[in-house]
């Protein structure tokens, strides 16, 4: 029998051995290369930014930047030079110098104990009248009063520029009939023609600046409004009223006061108290005086209003610069995001490309 010849095992994994040596071919090492660096390089990009690549981008769209840059600038020019002249009317005032509540406040020191066995009392210190008066000016009530009073529901609600050459206001015809003296927007079941007081007030309101210096106690109110002189004059009406306001609401407590303790006058039979009663008569009798002769009762004037000379507003330069720069940015974001969208279709293909040749191998 003739012996069979079993391959050697050593020979057999040596075969093998060179056959999964066997080397590429040169394409198949150059396609493998060329993804191996393109992967290096998308790892690179996502680690940093390639600033001559976008230069690169922003100069390529530089025409859309320049166009829409342009727009922008050209609509805010409009925009500035549709927007009408507002006024700035300032006043400077301090507190007046007079304080009632003084000898109110000595006078609860030294009698108050004898006041409480008579079951009065006398109070403790006085209140701040400024700031007082400088919330009541921006209470509803009052502004209400102070636009039906001088007339001003026109003024607020309908006007929308001043003619420098007349001195008047330009009132809106589609809003006020300035002949016939008649409201022109449309009524409704809920609401009339006409401006409501809490829309005049509101609007009153938004031109109105208080602000009080906590060192000095100075007091400024600004108004803000298309016509300079009747900024002016509203701040002088403003001021006078809320100083007789103040100065009426005192001469009632006044008088009520006096006409209280002379009542309890002439109910006590104690001596000691006797001499409270007329101390606390002496005082509001003061204060009645006060309110009868001092003009500016809570509020005196330092520098008077004057009819501002230039405007307050708008800033036209600075709006056209804001315009003009928020159109370059804009346009630098659309020539970004376009060159990014584009350079991303286009690397796909190549990708795919690789892929493809990656798993023929």
């Amino acid at each position: 029998m003739e012996n069979l010849q079993v391959p050697n095992q050593n020979q057999s994994n040596h075969n093998s051995t060179q056959q999964s040596t066997t080397p590429f071919s040169p394409e198949a090492l150059l396609l493998s290369q060329q993804m191996s660096k393109q992967l290096t390089e998308k790892n690179n990009s996502d680690d940093e930014i390639d600033l001559v690549e976008l230069w690169r981008a922003i100069w390529s769209g530089k025409y859309i930047i320049i166009v829409i840059s342009i727009i922008f600038g050209a609509s805010s020019v409009a925009f500035a030079l549709s927007k009408p002249d507002i006024y700035k009317a300032s006043i400077l005032l301090s507190p007046a110098s007079s304080d009632s509540a003084g000898g109110m406040g000595a006078l609860a020191g030294q009698f108050g104990g004898l006041a409480s066995l008579a079951g009065i009392s006398l109070g403790g210190g006085g209140t701040d009248k400024t700031a007082l008066a400088l919330e009541i000016i921006k209470t509803r009530a009052f502004l209400e009063t102070f636009i039906i009073k001088h007339e001003l529901l026109v003024p607020l609600m309908a006007s929308e520029n001043w003619d420098r050459a007349t001195d008047s206001l330009v009132i809106n015809k589609e809003l006020y009939d300035n002949i016939n003296k008649k409201w022109l927007s449309k009524a409704s079941a809920s609401k009339s023609s006409e401006p409501s007081q809490w829309e005049a007030y509101q609007r009153l309101l938004s031109l109105l600046t208080i602000s009080q210096d906590k060192t000095t106690s100075l007091v400024t109110i600004d108004i803000e409004f298309y016509s300079p002189e009747i900024a002016k004059q509203w701040l002088i009406w403003l001021v006078s009223d809320v100083n007789n306001f103040m100065r009426e609401q005192d001469e009632q407590e006044a008088q009520a006061s006096i006409e209280y303790l002379t009542k309890q006058l002439g109910n006590t039979e104690v001596s000691a108290m006797e001499t409270v009663f007329y101390q606390l008569i002496e005082e509001q009798t003061k204060n009645m005086m006060l309110t009868k002769v001092s003009a500016e009762y809570v509020l005196k004037t330092i520098d008077p209003a004057q009819v501002p000379d230039t405007k307050a507003k708008p800033k036209r330069a600075l709006i056209v610069v804001l315009g003009t720069m928020l159109g370059g940015i804009l346009s630098i974001l659309i020539v970004l995001i376009r060159h990014f969208t584009n350079s991303g279709k286009s690397t796909k293909p190549k990708e795919e490309n690789l892929a493809e040749a990656n798993r023929k191998l």
